[in-house]
């Protein structure tokens, strides 16, 4: 049992290092926080919630992916070096892919109540 609540502390630090020391995982957070006040402001569906909170989770989930990938090139390849340059390009790409459809999902559910 100890060892699955450390499991859990270790994971609660790797998220607390992220929205301490990394500027991206701020702006997501911050993010994430005035998408729930608008979904508490305009009382959306519990469906609508549920596609909230996945889409909130899944580019917190990527934040922290491209983290921890930025900082183990950064391990293996203290240098400059083009292929490690193109991993981490790559891996933000997926952190921008999965934003931009946060937004859409952002625009499809709430469009409807700041419009109508």
């Amino acid at each position: 049992m100890k060892r699955l609540i450390d499991s859990f502390g270790y994971a609660f630090r790797g998220v607390g290092f992220a929205l301490t020391g990394q500027r991206n995982m701020k702006i997501h957070f911050t993010a994430a926080l005035i998408v729930l006040a608008a979904g508490l402001r305009f009382e959306i569906t519990a469906m609508e919630w549920c596609v909230v909170a996945t889409t909130i989770g899944i580019v917190m989930a990527a934040e922290l992916f491209n983290t921890a990938i930025e900082h183990l090139v950064d391990l293996v390849s203290p240098e400059r070096n083009a292929l490690a340059g193109k991993v981490k390009d790559i891996a933000a790409g997926a952190v921008l892919v999965t934003a931009l459809m946060a937004i859409v999902v952002g625009v499809l559910i709430f469009g409807k109540y700041i419009v109508g």
